[in-house]
């Protein structure tokens, strides 16, 4: 996992070494998480405010993810996510949490609200690309490159100015503002939320690689059983 207070700290000489050179190394550091034993991993999330942790309305369970396009680790958890929402047919709400030091992704989060437009859920089309596609994109000019062939990809043309009046940016600032208040400090933070359940409204998962899917189950259960219609007892004349 990537630490957002790390990536502050950075000294700007660090900041400004070459993406391609560090990108390496960077994955290394940042997917190391998944693999550590659990004592060892990054302590669960403090929850300041848990206003954003629930699903949204009519269901009972939902996938709630903070990520950053650019990190490693969230690229690594993507496809576990995808899997399981294809298979639980869950809602997937993804909130951008943009990490400093990352020189492309603000620009790739703003492209993917732009695709959102579109419909069709075309922006977590995009997202799932780039994460695909995530050790190709060592730039912002490969990044627009990229974007441009997916667009094409997709029949879709691309204005000259995807946010010309900046509320997307706006938004995505948002989003990582709405993180930040929630207590994330680190990305993916993804948590399994729930409404009406007889066990925790929220749980975080820290490793999705082992945990997401017993964490879903047991959210699903814990649901299935509070909604339940009461035991009444029958009496017999």
């Amino acid at each position: 996992m990537l630490r957002l207070d790390t990536m502050q700290n950075m000294s700007p000489l660090f900041r400004f070494v070459s993406h391609r050179a560090l990108l390496p190394l960077l994955f290394a550091f940042a997917i190391a998480p998944l693999w550590l034993p659990g004592q060892l991993r990054a302590q669960a999330t403090n929850v300041l405010d848990a206003s954003a942790l629930h699903p949204p309305a009519g269901a009972a369970v939902a996938i709630v993810e903070f990520s950053d396009l650019e990190c490693p680790a969230c690229a690594h958890a993507n496809p576990v996510l995808m899997q399981a929402v294809a298979q639980y047919k869950i809602p997937w709400i993804r909130h951008d949490m943009v990490i400093p030091g990352h020189p492309w992704s603000p620009v790739a989060a703003v492209n993917a609200r732009w695709f959102d437009t579109k419909g069709n859920g075309l922006g977590d089309e995009y997202r799932n690309a780039v994460f695909a596609n995530q050790t190709y994109i060592y730039n912002v000019n490969v990044l627009v490159q990229f974007t441009q062939k997916f667009a094409q990809d997709h029949h879709v043309t691309l204005p000259f100015s995807i946010d010309p009046d900046g509320k997307l940016e706006a938004a995505v600032k948002a989003d990582t503002e709405l993180g930040r208040r929630t207590g994330i400090l680190h990305t993916p933070t993804i948590f399994i939320v729930t409404a009406h359940s007889k066990g925790a409204p929220y749980i975080e998962v820290q490793n999705p690689d082992t945990n997401l899917y017993k964490t879903i189950d047991q959210a699903l259960e814990d649901t299935k059983a509070a909604a339940a219609p009461p035991h009444r007892a029958v009496r017999h004349k």
